[in-house]
């Protein structure tokens, strides 16, 4: 064995776990990243539902209560036609590229005046 390996699997190992290091930390934030996607979807799809049963005040607050912190509200009427946009930017914002956005549609019910919502 010669003196130039001496510390050579230290080498290895420091470097071996960085690398472990770097791929766990994108691991999680994949893992943020799609559940705030998700989350995005829920509060879009609830929101819809809410609104075309006329419910406004109770849709905002599903969004705020559902979606990740910070998401905003889109809502957009035309006819008995609403769409509904929730957007977020995921893990409160420490992933600065990446905007997160879900539309959800819906049909206003009958007898309801959703159709007749200020827009």
């Amino acid at each position: 064995m010669s003196r130039r390996d001496d510390g050579s699997v230290t080498v290895e190992a420091a470097l071996g776990l960085a690398g472990l290091t770097v791929v766990t930390v994108l691991l999680v934030a994949a893992l943020a990243v799609l559940t705030a996607q998700l989350r995005c979807t829920d509060a879009a799809r609830e929101a819809a539902r809410l609104l075309a049963r006329g419910q406004p005040h109770e849709a905002e607050a599903a969004v705020h209560q559902i979606a990740p912190p910070g998401a905003t509200l889109d809502v957009q009427h035309a006819g008995d036609e609403i769409t509904v946009s929730v957007g977020a930017r995921p893990a409160g914002g420490l992933l600065p590229a990446i905007d997160l956005k879900a539309t959800a549609y819906a049909l206003a019910e009958p007898g309801t005046g959703a159709a007749d919502a200020p827009r």
